[in-house]
């Protein structure tokens, strides 16, 4: 997880600062952009292959997320606006969610429920945050 946090720490920084200069992002760039993150996810989907059971799920869920979070970062700096922003947002949220939810199912009975009542909570409140940055 620590690479990941520096790979979405520093995307996160070259997203805001991209889209604060107000800067577009050209088409061709764009369209390559695109490719690279379909190429990264299939990659990261195939190492999850070699996991079982829910360390699998918990792969695939992450893969996906960063997936979806790069994606929506990508049309936040390639047409920059309000909407475009809040999309990267909750889309983040949303990859946290999905994570946290197969994460909970490592647990049982009553642990598992207030875990996925935590990861619900969490989703909110980063949904209402995104909402607030806007």
């Amino acid at each position: 997880m620590g690479k990941f946090s520096v790979i979405v720490f520093a995307a996160g920084f070259a997203f805001s600062s991209g889209t604060m200069a107000g800067q577009h992002m050209p088409k061709d760039v764009y369209e390559a952009e695109k490719d690279r993150i379909e190429r990264e996810h299939k990659a990261e989907k195939e190492r999850c292959d070699s996991l079982a059971e829910n360390a699998k799920d918990i792969c695939l869920a992450e893969v996906k997320g960063r997936e979806e979070v790069a994606k929506a970062e990508l049309e936040a700096k390639y047409e920059p606006s309000k909407e475009n922003r809040y999309k990267a947002r909750a889309a983040k949220a949303e990859a946290d969610y999905a994570v946290a939810k197969e994460r909970c199912d490592d647990q049982a009975g009553n642990a598992k429920d207030i875990c996925l009542e935590e990861a619900k909570a969490a989703e909110a409140a980063a949904r209402a945050n995104a909402k607030r940055a806007n």
